[in-house]
């Protein structure tokens, strides 16, 4: 189950990072952002990674002096730009530290590399996190404001294989669905389309406080920082990053600690992120009346329809309910505890609530996520990441390149993913102080070994 990250070696040759603008003249203006946009908590890099082997048939025109994928991709980029000329531009602050984009143009940063390795080098489970030389930083590019939106990063492999590497300022610009617009629409013009299968729209006044505002919900998730009783959950160890797979058998298992007649109401997420957040907080040992929590990312694009989102809208939708309980309480009762806190959380959000929140946001000032003593969860396996093809075929691997969010440690990243055996399931990615992993680990393996006995499992751990 436990996928353990690669301690391979290798060198990258990057020649000079360039910027990519627009391939046609684009408006000048200023875009202001929405109000779930503009969240401080917002403000911060995501990395993100697609592998892709050599397609022969593609690859038939290459030569050995040229470096096809980055030469095809650096093109359609700037066609591609005329559509989302945003990403070309530069966050601005306004009146009261609004964000907005200054549509300049200015482009963003493009690295063509090379590196002395094969792709079956990386192992046959590739998975994050992934090594830094694939998207190394590039001087005075990790600002937030006046810097480039985004740097991108193709790597040509010695087998001809190649990695689309990524950084960008995300959720300020973006979330997953967003981004997935992005490059699919970069797929396609790479694969020779003249423009994209869905406009992109930009209409972020859609996401912006109601007048008047009206905050009908009670939304934790932007309480105010308080020290628990038991200190934070994490303590400041080296943190590490590891991979685990979920696959039929693994989820089989899981369903066992809960009682039959939930099953049905069950979904394989909910499941995974109570299971995680009660065995996260075995694994880390706090003070048994330390406040845990377990916040979720859900989109709201479906939820919104008064007005309902443009297909084409690539801003930032998400809501992020909160599930709370003391670290006794996710200890010591059955999986069944912590998966029905999670299922309120998410039953919870509903249109209201994501207006609420925007009201919330756009009329109390930008809110931080409280951080401490949380555990966050963002799914990414119906973005489509795994399917954006840049002319080469699917992606091997396609999501995000490490554990990290900004700074912050406290997350999990759900992705979807084959094992070597062929199995659909889900590649989850955690970051945790290494003795706390190991104890992480041991809870999951012997659940998944408890399920080969004809016994049931028990539930608590």
């Amino acid at each position: 189950m436990e996928l353990r990250p690669a301690t391979l070696v290798f060198k990258v040759h990057r020649k000079k990072p360039e910027l990519i603008s627009p391939a046609k003249p684009t408006p000048r203006e200023l875009k202001i952002l929405s109000d779930i946009d503009d969240q401080y908590g917002l403000r911060y890099h995501l990395r993100a990674i697609f592998v892709y082997r050599h397609n022969p048939i593609k690859g038939a025109n290459n030569n050995n002096n040229e470096n096809v994928p980055a030469l095809v991709i650096r093109k359609a980029l700037a066609e591609t730009l005329v559509y989302y000329y945003p990403f070309a531009g530069r966050l601005r602050e306004g009146p009261n530290r609004k964000l907005m984009v200054d549509c300049n143009g200015k482009g963003v940063l493009f690295v063509e590399a090379d590196a002395d390795v094969a792709l079956d080098d990386f192992g046959q489970d590739l998975h994050p996190p992934f090594p830094e030389e694939l998207l190394s930083d590039v001087e005075d590019s990790m600002g937030i404001l006046n810097s480039p939106l985004i740097l991108i990063q193709v790597t040509r492999l010695k087998c001809r294989g190649f990695i689309f590497a990524l950084r960008f300022i995300h959720a300020c610009m973006c979330d997953a669905a967003g981004l997935s617009l992005f490059l699919k629409t970069l797929g396609e013009i790479a694969r020779g389309a003249t423009e994209p299968s869905i406009p992109p729209v930009w209409d972020r006044h859609l996401l912006n406080a109601r007048v008047p505002a009206r905050v009908t919900h009670v939304h934790r998730e932007y309480d105010k920082f308080q020290r628990s009783n038991g200190g934070n959950v994490v303590p400041c160890d080296r943190m590490i990053q590891r991979s685990f797979f979920f696959g039929p058998r693994e989820i089989s298992a899981i369903r066992r600690l809960v009682p039959p007649e939930i099953h049905g109401r069950t979904t394989t997420f909910e499941l995974l992120m109570s299971l995680l957040w009660r065995c996260r907080t075995i694994a880390l040992q706090p003070l048994p009346n330390t406040e845990t929590r377990i916040v979720i990312s859900v989109n709201a694009r479906p939820l919104l329809q008064n007005p309902p989102l443009p297909p084409g809208y690539y801003g930032n939708a998400i809501a992020i309910p909160v599930a709370i309980a003391t670290a006794r309480e996710l200890s010591e009762r059955p999986l069944e505890f912590a998966l029905r806190l999670v299922q309120e959380a998410k039953s919870g959000v509903t249109e209201d609530y994501v207006r609420s929140m925007v009201d919330l946001l756009g009329t109390r000032g930008r809110k931080h996520v409280m951080t401490s003593d949380t555990f966050l969860v963002s799914d990414v396996r119906r973005v489509g990441s795994e399917d954006i093809d840049l002319g080469w075929g699917p992606a091997v691997y396609g999501g995000p390149a490490e554990g990290r969010m900004g700074g912050f440690d406290g997350i999990s990243w759900l992705v979807s993913c084959k094992n070597t055996n062929g199995e659909t399931g889900t590649l989850v990615l955690i970051i945790l102080p290494e003795p706390a992993m190991k104890r992480l680990a041991e809870q999951l393996t012997n659940i998944v070994d408890n399920d080969e006995s004809d016994r049931p499992i028990k539930s608590s751990l």
